[in-house]
């Protein structure tokens, strides 16, 4: 199947074309039948490609398909081709599968919308791009893919554009993952610089032997590299596009937050590992970075009372969480992370689509309520999930989470490990009081919500009662401290070992931490976990009056919370403004129309003005050019006889 991975990638890009060309004369099944079929059939080629790579022996595990040579010009030499190995497998069913249900999910959510076709068109352009993202064997194929979802995240969250909010959420997101991605190609440059090459192969197996171990240039490619990741995984600074991605309709955040672009980032990082080994400093960097927006954002969700904004802002945190952990070498544990992070997002995400759905367009928290008597299968797909992100044992995000705070503690950032759990209990605390409010409780609905409740159709339910059910077991494919049952370790181990880098680390962490200290970490975990769960429940449950009299004691601390800490507005006043006043004082009214203008509009006042003056001689009476005539004659004449004497 390597020979045909172009396959996988080609099929999106014919559903979004065929949509795109013709979709408009369509009817809505005809549009379902090649955007559902493209993904479909991209989802069980990718399976059908995976099935191959398992059986290859562990240290052959690499399809390569060359499709042609694309670029050749001096010693740049770059083809269009794309690798299958333990990582990117990883991502590929995961954005197959999870892609899949989410484009399932979409032909109810978007059943009367008017764009259904075009809708389609974006999403699985949306599907290409990031499939170019994780296949292409180079960075230039990686970047176009990075750009490609950029692109799509314009379109899709600005999908209804005749919405302001939508309008300028989908544009605020578009620059800045350009900010982000000059980051990536200055160190994309960087790399070809220092390596002859950006073939990924190539560029891993010679970086040993050409960087040195916390180097300049080591230093520059990877701090680069992740400047890009920042913009793309909505790290600080270059976090707020993502919040406001929700204005775009909810399979569009469910596919951005949980599937596709948000973890290009992290995929970026795992897949140039080899890289970010060589320097110490970066690895530090994203450490901290990772951990603070984990936290940061973390605070920002406990009391925001939009629905999708709280999952939102649950996203940039477990990002978060994934970059901690590549920057304390864990890649393992934060691949996993995505994954089962994909499966439990994904679900929450559709699952409070599915509740706007049912409020006939209502987010607020504070007008919900009571929901679970309405509609039990989103509230049970949805309690399994808030269960798999707060950690709870058996599942999903308890495993993946758990390993890396494991990951970080043994790594001896303790300080990092300490907010990190932190963190955790406090997503714990804002996902139950979500449950809570949304769920339980009594009704604050609106009496024309309140006729219109209903449970969302199959074709909405069906996926959501799938990904709640990857969301339970997904975890047990990284059980810790039984010998072999880690089989995500297993299988990933082998693309993060990368000779000397692999012997220096190991020299690092020879000692490897008991058991009891896992056993213990475990518990401590969980129990953060559950107790985040209890003051939740404590305070939107049990006492709705002590939690009143709490937000009222605490007003100015609530206040700076719930509007974000003013990020927006400092970054309104630091940059935005100052760059609107410079473009509009200097650039336009100076540059433009003194200059420009000026030089423009001058040149065309000379040439109107000479051709006033030559106006004037053009009569169009003969007595006159007789006239002028003969005077020239007399001149010349004149000037000839001064010349001969």
């Amino acid at each position: 199947m390597g020979y045909l991975l172009w396959v996988i990638v080609a099929l999106p890009l014919a559903g979004a074309f065929i949509n795109g060309v013709i979709g408009r004369k369509m009817s809505r099944n005809g549009v379902n039948i090649f955007a559902l079929g493209s993904t479909g059939l991209s989802f069980i080629f990718a399976i059908d490609a995976f099935l191959d790579l398992l059986a290859l022996p562990p240290e052959h595990r690499v399809l390569d398909n060359t499709v042609y040579s694309w670029i050749s010009a001096g010693a740049l030499n770059v083809d269009v081709g794309f690798m299958l190995d333990p990582l990117s497998g990883l991502w590929l069913l995961v954005v197959t599968g999870v892609g899949f249900l989410i484009h399932v999910y979409s032909t109810g959510y978007m059943e009367h919308d008017k764009s259904y076709w075009r809708f389609f068109c974006y999403l699985n352009l949306f599907m290409f791009s990031m499939l170019m993202l994780i296949l292409g064997n180079n960075f230039l194929l990686m970047f176009i893919g990075w750009e490609g979802v950029g692109l799509c995240s314009y379109l899709l969250i600005g999908y209804d554009y005749h919405r302001d909010a939508a309008a300028t959420a989908g544009k605020k997101a578009f620059v800045m993952n350009r900010i982000g991605d000059f980051g990536f190609l200055l160190g994309m440059m960087l790399i070809y610089v220092t390596f002859g090459t950006l073939d990924y192969q190539a560029v891993f197996n010679a970086a040993p032997a050409t960087l040195h171990y916390g180097g300049t240039v080591a230093t520059a490619i990877t701090l680069l590299l992740f400047l890009g990741a920042t913009g793309k995984s909505a790290q600080i600074p270059l976090f707020t596009w993502l919040p406001d991605a929700m204005e775009g309709p909810t399979p569009v955040s469910a596919l951005i937050h949980a599937a596709t672009m948000v973890t290009a980032g992290v995929y970026m990082l795992c897949r140039s590992s080899a890289l970010f080994d060589m320097a110490p400093t970066t690895m530090t960097v994203v450490a901290v970075i990772g951990c603070a927006t984990a936290l940061f954002a973390a605070t920002i969700g406990l009391f925001q009372k939009d629905i999708k904004r709280v999952l939102a802002y649950s996203t940039v945190s477990q990002l978060g969480y994934m970059f901690m952990a590549c920057g304390v070498g864990g890649y393992v544990a934060a691949a996993f992370h995505v994954m089962t992070h994909a499966f439990f997002k994904a679900c929450l995400f559709l699952g409070s689509g599915s509740v706007i759905h049912a409020m006939s367009g209502e987010q607020n928290m504070e007008k919900m309520g009571d929901l679970k008597r309405h509609m039990p299968k989103t509230y049970w797909t949805f309690l399994i999930s808030t269960l798999a992100i707060s950690g709870i044992v058996p599942f999903a995000g308890f495993f993946s989470k758990d390993e890396i705070l494991a990951d970080t503690f043994n790594s001896g950032h303790t300080v990092l490990w300490i907010i990190g759990a932190i963190a955790a209990g406090i997503t714990a605390f804002y996902m139950f009081r979500l449950v809570f409010m949304t769920f339980h409780g009594e009704s604050r609905v609106e009496p024309e919500a309140m006729h219109h409740l209903h449970e969302s159709p199959d074709s909405m339910t069906t996926p959501l009662i799938v990904l709640a059910g990857l969301a339970a077991v997904g975890g047990f494919l990284g059980v810790p401290l039984i010998e072999g049952w880690n089989v995500l370790h297993n299988f990933l181990g082998p693309v993060f070992e990368h000779g000397a880098v692999a012997a220096h680390a190991a020299a690092e962490h020879a000692e490897h931490p008991s058991v009891m200290l896992e056993v213990g970490l475990m518990i401590l975990s969980l129990g953060v976990a559950a107790a985040g769960i209890y003051v939740a429940y404590y305070f939107y449950i049990l006492n709705t009056k002590k939690r009143d009299e709490l937000y009222e004691k605490l007003s100015g601390i609530h206040k700076v919370i719930y509007n974000k800490y003013y990020i927006d507005e400092i970054y309104d006043a630091v940059f935005t403004h100052p760059i609107v006043n410079v473009s509009r004082e200097m650039l336009h009214k100076v540059i433009d129309v003194i200059v420009i203008d000026g030089c423009v509009n001058g040149t065309a006042s000379f040439f109107a003005t000479l051709s006033a003056w030559a106006k004037r001689i053009q009569t169009g009476f003969v007595r006159d050019y007789a006239f002028s005539m003969l005077f020239a004659t007399l001149l010349f004449v004149i000037y000839y006889v001064m010349g001969l004497s």
